[in-house]
């Protein structure tokens, strides 16, 4: 397993005692620090504004976990992020999304077999994270069906999972230790 290429923070002793409140903080969203966090923390300001989006996303957002959790995997995917892949996959499970979609979408397998809103959500986050646009009539269907708010949490949520992935792909950052895996990169 590759090591980060900055020193991860693990905790109260790789910080400054006055942001030893915000590691108290990762700690009480994550139950450790881990993953994304123990590089964000290298900028505690940084780390501060992001960390109070991660219960949003998970408890506050209109949009149901599973349609959420679908969007953000595909996004994930797309962005070959091994550490988010890992903790997002294991996350989705426990919110209710199947093995079969989790499955297709690793694979980056076809998603016109998946039911409307499943397969609306997947291909809005593929085609964003693909050619940064949505088709007119994808982005339509879905908007018409749940409306602006919804549109905004879905597409901020699937975003902030892929800032989340630029941080541990630009830090290399491993996945979880038995955390479900992604295909070896080709090339």
């Amino acid at each position: 397993m590759s090591k980060p290429r900055i020193p991860a923070i693990s905790g109260k002793a790789d910080i400054a005692p006055e942001h030893h409140g915000l590691v108290d903080d990762v700690i009480g969203v994550f139950g450790q620090v881990r993953g994304p966090f123990s590089m964000l923390l290298h900028s505690p300001g940084l780390a501060a504004l992001a960390l109070p989006l991660v219960p949003f996303v998970r408890e506050k957002s209109i949009v149901p976990d599973t349609l959420r959790m679908a969007s953000v995997l595909a996004a994930v995917r797309e962005r070959e992020s091994h550490y988010v892949w890992s903790a997002q996959a294991g996350y989705a499970r426990r919110v209710g999304i199947r093995e079969e979609l989790i499955d297709l979408l690793r694979a980056k397998g076809d998603s016109s077999g998946l039911p409307e809103d499943e397969r609306d959500v997947v291909d809005f986050a593929r085609q964003l994270m693909r050619t940064n646009r949505v088709e007119p009539a994808l982005f339509d269907r879905l908007n018409i069906k749940f409306g602006p708010q919804w549109m905004v949490e879905m597409t901020a949520s699937l975003n902030f999972y892929v800032f989340l992935c630029g941080i541990t792909n630009s830090f290399d950052v491993p996945p979880q230790v038995g955390g479900d895996l992604l295909p070896p990169e080709v090339g």
